[in-house]
């Protein structure tokens, strides 16, 4: 079996984000350490239960893809592209010069191009010859992956993850594992929604799954007493990985090491979390192994934490379990709503910046802590704090679990190794 120690490490070394908060990395950063939420009333959703979201403001996708017809992409795949072209940018890369055999793609998605799917449908309702014949293309899932295969000459493995709100964070492990076995030197990894249809929040209203608070300002509460559900949101994050080695030998040690990866199913029920939160302790666990640490050492948890009430108890209760008081919890859906798919995504890229600019954000909704979970969050303002080893967690519908451990890039060489 290969040691911690022997792996080579993975670095992050570029990042992209479109988020409710903005288009843009640093935009989101800095409306996450806000606190800032940013839950709005939604036209779109004027005649269903809830209508409220956390959509990606101003966006036009004639601004981030001139050289596309917007009508041929679905929205989940128009943000992907452009946080992934952000990523490529921010690492610094040429995707017109790099090695494209080499380079993989692993983009997580819970829904595919559900809009428009919807937008067809009712266009067979009213008149079957205006269904466009490019609807599976729009659709189908593994279209996000290979729309930036395609895009940004990315020859190497391209594949969807889908485990439903931890999709992001498989993908993010899978291409972990495709850089360790040598199947690529870089990895585009992350993951996209864009679910905020009436058809979806209609149902999961129904399935109360989400608030019933038409307080933008404190309608996303994790680890409140008075949670009730989420907020539905829409975004993408994309991180380009590749390994320490091969980064610094370009010139970039990037925002953190991708240190471990863990991932279980709970087998106990296809929507509601196991009570005792067993199979996500197995997905932590596995991800503290993999990186070769302990629950003692993690300094920061970037939580699951929906705002529902069974979730976050499941979750409250297991970080009081596994980790030390000391450990700085967040939950930044306060601020961006739940992403689903792409959730693990940019919380994902969210906890990296953290372990990088030693800085944990605060959990924003969060104003009455419940006393049942065992956990007292980050509030208020964003918290300064050196991190040496963090973990973000996903957990989702169907029992899915996956977590990811990062660390500081400069842990390999206080070690004295290149390829920890």
């Amino acid at each position: 079996m290969t040691t911690a120690a022997a792996r080579p490490a993975v670095a992050v070394t570029g990042i992209g984000m479109v988020t409710p908060a903005g288009i843009g990395r640093e935009i989101t950063w800095q409306r996450v350490l806000s606190g800032i939420p940013t839950a709005a009333p939604d036209p779109a959703l004027a005649d269903t239960p809830i209508p409220l979201s956390c959509r990606v403001p101003d966006y036009d996708p004639r601004a981030h893809r001139p050289r596309r017809v917007p009508q041929r992409l679905d929205p989940f795949t128009q943000f992907a592209l452009t946080a992934a072209r952000e990523a490529v940018a921010d690492a610094r890369l040429d995707c017109g010069t790099w090695p494209s055999a080499r380079v993989a793609v692993v983009i997580g998605n819970c829904s595919g191009g559900l809009t428009s799917y919807e937008t067809q449908h009712r266009k067979l309702d009213a008149a079957h010859a205006r269904v466009s014949p490019l609807l599976l293309p729009l659709f189908l899932a593994n279209m996000v992956a290979a729309q930036l295969s395609i895009e940004l000459n990315a020859a190497g493995p391209s594949l969807v993850t889908a485990t439903a709100c931890a999709s992001g964070t498989t993908a993010l492990g899978t291409a972990l594992q495709l850089l360790r076995s040598g199947a690529c030197d870089i990895a585009l990894a992350g993951g996209t929604e864009a679910m905020i249809t009436p058809l979806t929040v209609t149902s999961l209203a129904a399935a109360g799954a989400l608030t019933a608070n038409p307080d933008p300002a404190t309608a996303s509460r994790p680890f409140d007493s008075r949670r009730d559900g989420f907020v539905m949101g829409e975004g993408a994050a994309v991180l380009v990985l590749e390994r320490a080695e091969h980064a610094r030998a370009r010139g970039r040690e990037g925002y953190a090491l991708l240190a471990g990866y863990g991932a279980s199913c709970d087998a106990h029920d296809p929507v509601t979390p196991h009570p005792h939160g067993d199979g996500a302790a197995r997905a932590v666990q596995a991800a503290l192994a993999d990186a070769g640490a302990t629950h003692d050492e993690v300094d920061h948890v970037n939580a699951h934490a929906t705002s529902t009430p069974l979730g976050d108890l499941a979750e409250g209760r297991l970080l009081h379990r596994l980790f030390p008081a000391r450990t700085a919890v967040t939950s930044v859906k306060g601020t961006l709503g739940h992403l689903i798919g792409a959730a693990g995504a940019v919380e994902a890229a969210c906890t990296a910046l953290s372990v990088h600019r030693r800085t944990v954000p605060p959990t924003a909704g969060l104003h009455t802590p419940d006393p049942a979970l065992g956990v007292s969050p980050v509030t208020g303002a964003a918290r300064s704090l050196p991190i040496g080893l963090a973990l973000s967690n996903s957990f989702g519908f169907g029992g899915q679990n996956a977590v990811v451990a990062f660390r500081p890039v400069h842990s390999i060489r206080e070690e004295g190794a290149d390829s920890p």
